[in-house]
Parts: structure tokens; sequence; C-alpha cells
């Protein structure tokens, strides 16, 4: 079960009426003292991994070095074939003031629904940008990922600020959040990328005791939380492929004092 990190509110979908989140506060347990079973069962571990880059604001040297770094992992933890990584986000104040999409996000959510797999695969038929060079670098075509036998998302949450800060990441348990919570809505133009897909807003619980929730504290640089927020055979089987997450107040930092400063990488992880 873990020990207590804190309480704090978070935000969900009452009766999945996106417009009028309804605010619920829960304990988050301290996950670095929680006994969890890895992400394939609750949907998320924390991996110690150090990278290689040297300079985080540095674009270039982010897809050139950090996108592969975080295929080959993927392929480690999902043993997939092949792990493709198309592109990055970031989160900070000066992202934030560039598009409101990459402040932190303070809703219940999982980032993709039922329909993704098809939304990926079309994506990768026409191809632009990070899109192209990913398939480019691993030597593949549009055809490899469309006749993949299984996709699954795993994706990469890393802090690069402060290891204590303002609007830390929860992540709750994939097991006690049931379909019946769940409910799809879309996401038009995600950051100003041009991208259109469905993602999952968490209905309000009855008892919001029911969602298990953990946050690692302090994290460090030389650390990643891998979380699936995509897998079709699930999908196919029924089981959750969903981890819901949301930033959340750390009840003993000051906002802005310092601001979370992160970033996230998904990787497509093809079953052939």
């Amino acid at each position: 079960m873990g020990t207590t990190f804190c309480r704090a509110t978070l935000n969900y979908i009452p009766g999945g009426d996106l417009s009028h989140p309804g605010s619920h506060e829960v304990e988050i347990r301290d996950a670095r003292r929680a006994v969890l079973p890895g992400w394939e069962a609750c949907g998320f571990e924390l991996v110690a991994h150090r990278s290689a880059v040297q300079d985080w604001s540095n674009e270039d040297e982010l897809s050139r070095v950090h996108h592969a770094e975080m295929a080959a992992l993927a392929e480690t933890m999902t043993g997939c074939d092949l792990a493709l990584v198309s592109g990055h986000i970031k989160r900070s104040p000066v992202e934030a003031a560039r598009h409101h999409d990459l402040g932190p996000i303070t809703l219940v959510h999982s980032d993709f629904a039922d329909s993704y797999g098809d939304l990926l695969r079309a994506r990768y038929r026409s191809p632009d940008g990070e899109f192209r060079r990913s398939l480019d670098d691993a030597g593949i075509t549009a055809d490899d990922v469309a006749n993949a036998r299984r996709l699954v998302i795993l994706q990469f949450w890393r802090n690069l600020g402060p290891e204590k800060m303002d609007l830390p990441l929860a992540f709750c348990d994939a097991r006690t959040v049931g379909r019946d919570e769940i409910h799809a809505f879309p996401v038009t133009n995600y950051a100003g990328g041009g991208f259109d897909f469905e993602a999952l807003g968490v209905v309000s619980p009855a008892d919001a005791r029911s969602h298990e929730w953990y946050a690692f504290p302090e994290l460090r640089i030389d650390e990643v939380v891998a979380f699936r927020t995509y897998d079709s055979e699930r999908v196919a089987s029924g089981e959750p492929y969903w981890t819901p997450h949301s930033a959340f107040r750390d009840p003993e930092v000051r906002l802005g004092e310092p601001s979370r400063s992160s970033i996230e990488l998904r990787a497509t992880c093809l079953f052939s």
C-alpha cells in the first residue's frame, strides 16, 4: 500500500461531463515506499536511467540522443520488436507561455482512447517531420506499423528541475479504475501540432478512496517514470490499458517556488 505522501485535490469528470470537473480530495501514497507490481500490472513504474544528454535545452540533442535512449529503454521494458519515438513534450512556465497545452495538466486523464491505434497507423501512413524521421532512422516503413500484431504506447516522464516542485505528477493504479469510469473526449490540434485524437477522462468516483493514487517524491534527473497509455491487445480483451494521471499541488511548495520543469516522450512499441 505505501505510506502517505500527502493529501491533494484532483479534478475528475463528474458523470462524464468534461466542462464541469469535479474535485475530490484524495490520499496520494509514497510510491517509493510501496510494493507495486510494475507497469504491466498497475500501469506505471519508476526506472533508473542516466541519460547521455548534456544540454536539456538543446532540441537537436534531444532528438538525436534522447529519443534513441527512450526507444531502447521501451524495447527492453516491453520486449517489443521495435520502438519508435517521434517527438517529446516539455512542460515549464516558459513552454506554457508558448502554448497553454504545455502547462501541467490538472485533470485526471489517460492520454489515449480505444481509437488511438487506428489514428496512429494512419498518421504513420502520411508521416511528416519527426514521424518520417523515426521511420527512416529505424529503417522501416508505414506498412510495418500498419501490419504490427500489437501496438503499445509506453510513455516516459522525467523531472528536469528541482527535485521538489509545485505540481508533480500522480499516477493511479490502473487496476482500481474500471472501464465504466472512463469517458472518451476529443482533443483538437494539441499544442498547435495539428493532431486530433481522443483522450480518456475519469469520471468522479462515488468513493474517492476506491482509486489508489501514488507519486514518487523528489524525482531525480537520472530517473524516469514509465507508464502505459495504450495497448491494442488490452483494447481487444477489455483489460485496462489506461493509466490515469494528473498534476497535483504539493502542499509543501508554493506555486512557482519552484515551478515544475519536465520532459515527456512516447514510445510506439511494435510487436510483429
